[in-house]
Parts: structure tokens; sequence; C-alpha cells
């Protein structure tokens, strides 16, 4: 945007951010962010805050908060969502005929004359005039978010139940989530579908088939979300459009498919990953939207707490050994070793990953895809990559005795391996090794710490406020009424920006078992997971529940959601 242009200049000559600052922000543009301002906030260069206070002295225009208003729905229809977003602006305050909109640069004159031929546009809005205020990017885009993000849906909805299906599969060139006119209703519906729960930050989408219905579910900070459910009979018709986009067998409704999806969300392209399933109603679907943004993090921005911060880089800077991260399906695994991938990706270090499959290309790093179908599985690639030289190694899951094998010896070979098991706790992970026929001494010489992870919501800022925690919680979790009366608790009171969960986001619960002398005795003596947790508890390891107390403590999460991760693991 050239408005935008003009504030970053401000910005540069001002001294409120530097060109380096500029350039390393217009890498992540339309991945993590629309507009370069809004990365600036996020990133920290300069808070939002500050950002408003200043325009509002340069440029002597009042401000606004968006989130401290709420919008009425006669003041959001005056503008179409289209041209909201395009435009970066925000609506919020309609008065004598004249309509006030938040803008990041509200001295755009060609956005403001715009606006004016807009609304002139409608019979309803003619002749409403155009005032505007200072709003900061991150709370223009929020805005944006809860006040449109159902509008294309519920049209899509009704012009779908409306629509003639003999031509909803025309068009099919088109999958990018483009709303052209020409498309057809269960085209647009699709796509409102997959923008919609990119809006809500959806990480899966589930299009399930029941007797009388669809059930449309999204997946949220961890937890399904039901959204309201197309009539039965659009079920082939979105069936269809889906296997067109994801490149599945349409005649196939007998087995299994898998299939991805490019598909553009305002200026982001997204890349999901469908598996279809048959069904006794018909075919379920479930797409996973794979959201780079969250593999770009950093180790600070995973939710270590100071301590295990410092032990965990101590760990990852080791010369060689395995590092094993454990955890159930959607724990965030990948994301933290994508992270210390990030952390150790430096010219003179030689990075190759083995994975299935690659979600996601890493500059500088070689990254090779397992294909069962022609038996190039882990352990074969493995291997090739050993004559490789490479430094460091990431296996993206160990799933047999064979790979587990391959990956100790590598550790033994100077070589640091980072990878996966799926194991409840941290001590768990070395006899589960041991389990799969790995001997003894090759774990207990090779393993050089496990790390078990969780997610855990994190308490929306927007409604947090002080409350009392549920007695029959703090019961179960065996927390005193000194203990509980000793802090100061926070949660989300529920509102809009959060859907009235009082969650917004998510962070990890970490469990740290650096493997020292005395538990490779242990480990050579192939005794219980218990007597190595013991052991671990005695060099400091704190659990995911104990690390889940002190981040509640803190004001990130809640008790109640800290006894919802961590209940099967402290049972």
């Amino acid at each position: 945007m050239a408005s935008e242009d003009l504030i970053l200049d401000i910005l540069l000559e001002q001294g409120k951010i530097t060109q380096e600052n500029i350039d390393k922000c217009r890498d992540n543009l339309g991945v993590r962010a629309n507009t370069m301002l809004e990365l600036l906030c996020l990133d920290g260069v300069i808070k939002e805050e500050e950002l408003v206070a200043f325009l509002v002295d340069y440029l002597s225009v009042p401000s606004v908060t968006l989130s401290d208003n709420t919008i009425p729905p006669e003041v959001i229809q005056c503008v179409p969502g289209d041209f909201v977003r395009k435009n970066h602006l925000m609506p919020f305050k309609l008065e004598a005929n004249t309509l006030t909109v938040g803008m990041v640069n509200p001295m755009d004159v060609d956005v403001v004359d715009n606006l004016t031929v807009e609304l002139n546009k409608n019979p309803q809005t003619q002749g409403i005039s155009v005032e505007t205020a200072i709003a900061g990017p991150i709370d223009i885009q929020n805005a944006i978010d809860l006040y449109y993000r159902g509008q294309q849906f519920e049209t899509a909805v009704s012009e779908a139940e409306e629509g003639d299906y003999s031509e909803a599969l025309k068009g099919i060139g088109n999958i990018s989530g483009g709303e052209g006119e020409d498309e057809a209703p269960i085209i647009r519906f699709v796509s409102a579908i997959i923008t919609q729960a990119y809006r809500m930050r959806a990480s899966d989408i589930h299009i399930e088939p029941l007797e009388k219905r669809i059930r449309i579910r999204y997946r949220i900070d961890g937890v399904l979300k039901e959204m309201e459910s197309p009539p039965k009979r659009l079920q082939g018709p979105i069936m269809s459009r889906l296997k067109i986009m994801s490149g599945m067998n349409m005649a196939e409704r007998r087995i299994p498919q898998d299939g991805r999806i490019k598909f553009k969300v305002d200026k982001v392209v997204l890349d999901l990953r469908v598996s279809n399933l048959p069904g006794t109603h018909g075919e379920s679907v479930v797409m996973r939207i794979l959201d780079k943004s969250s593999l770009m993090l950093g180790l600070s921005e995973l939710g270590f707490l100071d301590e295990d911060e410092n032990t965990f880089r101590h760990l990852i800077s080791m010369p060689n050994g395995v590092l094993l991260v454990t955890g159930p399906t959607g724990s965030g695994k990948t994301t933290t070793l994508y992270g210390c991938l990030n952390f150790l990706n430096k010219p003179d270090v030689k990075l190759i990953t083995v994975e299935d499959p690659v979600e996601y290309m890493l500059g500088g790093i070689n990254q090779v895809q397992v294909n069962d179908e022609i038996n190039f599985t882990f352990s074969h690639a493995l291997r090739s990559i050993l004559r490789q030289a490479p430094n460091i190694i990431m296996v993206g899951e160990i799933r047999d005795r064979v790979t587990a094998e391959i990956a100790t010896q590598a550790s033994l070979t100077g070589h640091l391996v980072f990878s996966t098991l799926h194991t409840n706790d941290a001590p768990s992970a070395i006899t589960r090794l041991i389990d799969m026929g790995v001997k003894p001494f090759l774990v207990a010489t090779s393993v050089i710490g496990v790390m078990a992870q969780r997610l855990a919501r994190t308490v929306c800022k927007n409604c947090a406020c002080e409350y009392v925690p549920d007695p029959q919680v703090c019961k179960v979790m065996h927390l005193s009424d000194e203990y509980i009366k000793s802090h100061k608790w926070i949660h989300g009171a529920g509102c809009e920006v959060c859907n009235g969960t009082g969650y917004k986001g998510r962070k990890g619960l970490f469990e740290i078992m650096v493997v020292n002398d005395a538990i490779r005795r242990l480990v050579y003596e192939c005794v219980p997971a218990n007597e190595i947790r013991a052991e671990a508890r005695k060099n400091g390891m704190a659990t995911l529940r104990e690390d889940g107390l002190k981040k509640a403590e803190r004001g990130i999460t809640t008790l109640e959601e800290v006894l919802r991760i961590t209940a099967v693991d402290e049972a």
C-alpha cells in the first residue's frame, strides 16, 4: 500500500524503526500478516500503543481503540467486507449521516474518496460522509476478523441452498479461493468454509455426514467448535468439489483417499492436507490447515519458562546425541522441532530432515520425503543421508526398531539427531525405545534428553480478569487453600474476540528430562519407567502439571486448562 509506505518512511525518518526491520518483515508479508505495520507490531519492533500515540501526535488526528467498542450491525452493513479487507480499515460509528472509520493512515485521501464512492453505490448509504480516526493495525485486523468473518459464509450457505448443482463443478480451474461472481454457488460455499476457518484461527476443518444433516466443526486452539450445518442434500456437491480441489479420484467412494489443496485467503496462500474416509452415512473429510507462520517460531515463542528454555538450548547445542520430543498427535511436536531447526540453521552447519510428508520447505535445509509405495522408508532414507555428511538430522518420527537403531548409531558417530515418539511422558520414551528392540547400551549412550509436551490454551488478553478457581478443580489437583489464596489467578471472562471461550492461542507445557549418569545406569539395568522418572525428579525435572501450574500462576493459562491437559498423565 502506498499509504503504508508513507507511514513507514515517517517512522524510519523519526528513528522509530530501521531499514533492517522493514526488510526482515517484508519477507514474511502475506504469511503472518497482510500489512507491514501489523508485522512490525506483532514482532515487537514497535508497540501498537506507541505507534498509535506517535501518529496521533504527528498527524493531529484523534484515535480509537476498536476492541473497546461494540460496533452495531448497521455500521458493519455500510461497507462491504471485500473493501474493508483490501484497504485495511474498520467502520465503527454512524451518527448524523457521518460514518467514522478507523485507519492506520487517516490522511490517505484516495481510500477515503473510494469509500465515499462505495457508499454512494448503495441507495441506503447514499449521502453519508466519511470521517477518520487512527487505529492500530492489529486492532483493525482483529475487528475485521470478528465482525466480517460470518458475512461470506452466511451468503454462501443461502446461495448454495438455492443453487443449481448441474453447474456446481464448472470453473474448477479456480481453486485458489477467489470469489468471482461467475463461480457456482457450491464453489463459493466450499471456499467460504475454508475462509471462515482460517479467519477463526482453526487448525482443522471436519466435515462429517450424519444421518439427516452434515456436521461442520472447526478445531480452534485444540477444541472442536460446531458451526452452522448445511442441509443433507448438499453432501454430494460438497464432497465432489473437495475431491476435485484436492486431486482425489472422483469415482472412488469405497476406500480412504488423501490429497492437498492450495487455497488463497486474504493474500495468504494456505496449504491444506485433506483426508477422506468412507463412513456409514457418506464420506467424512478432515482438512488440516498448515500454517507456516507457526513453524517459524523462535524458541522463546514456544512457551518455555526461562529455566526450561536454558536447559533446552543447552541440549540442542550439544555436538551429538539423540533428543526426543514426545506427546500425542496435535501436541506441537513438529512446531518444536522446526523451532530447533530455525535456531540451528546457520551457514556453517548442514541440516537434513526425513519427513512423512514434507509439509513446509525451509531455506538452507535439505529435506527428504519418505515414500512407502517404493519402499523408501525412514530407515532407508536415514542410511542414505548419513553418507551426505550432515551435522544435524531430524527424523519426523521413530516408528520401528530399524529406524530407532540407525538414529541412535548416527548419534554415536558424531551427529545430533532430533526425532519424535508417541509416549505420554518423558521417561517412558526410554523404555519405549527398549521395547522396540533397541539395545539398552545404545539407548543409554545416545539419548541426551527427552522432552514431553502438550499445548494449553492461553487466557484471552482482551477479557482477562481475576477470578477464584473452581474448588473441585483445586481438590482434584491436590492444591491447598493456602496455596490458592497466596496467588492471583487470571481467566478470560469470554468476549467476542475469543468467541466467548475466554481463551485465545496456545502455549506449550513441557517436561524436560536431561539424561545424566545416574539415569544412564538405570537404562543399562532396564528398570521400569517409574524408576527413571523418580531419578529424573531428583535431578530437578518438573512434570507437565508443575510446568502448567507455574504458567497458571503467571496468568498465561488457567488451572482448569492445566487439569484438562494433564489429567491422564498425572492419574
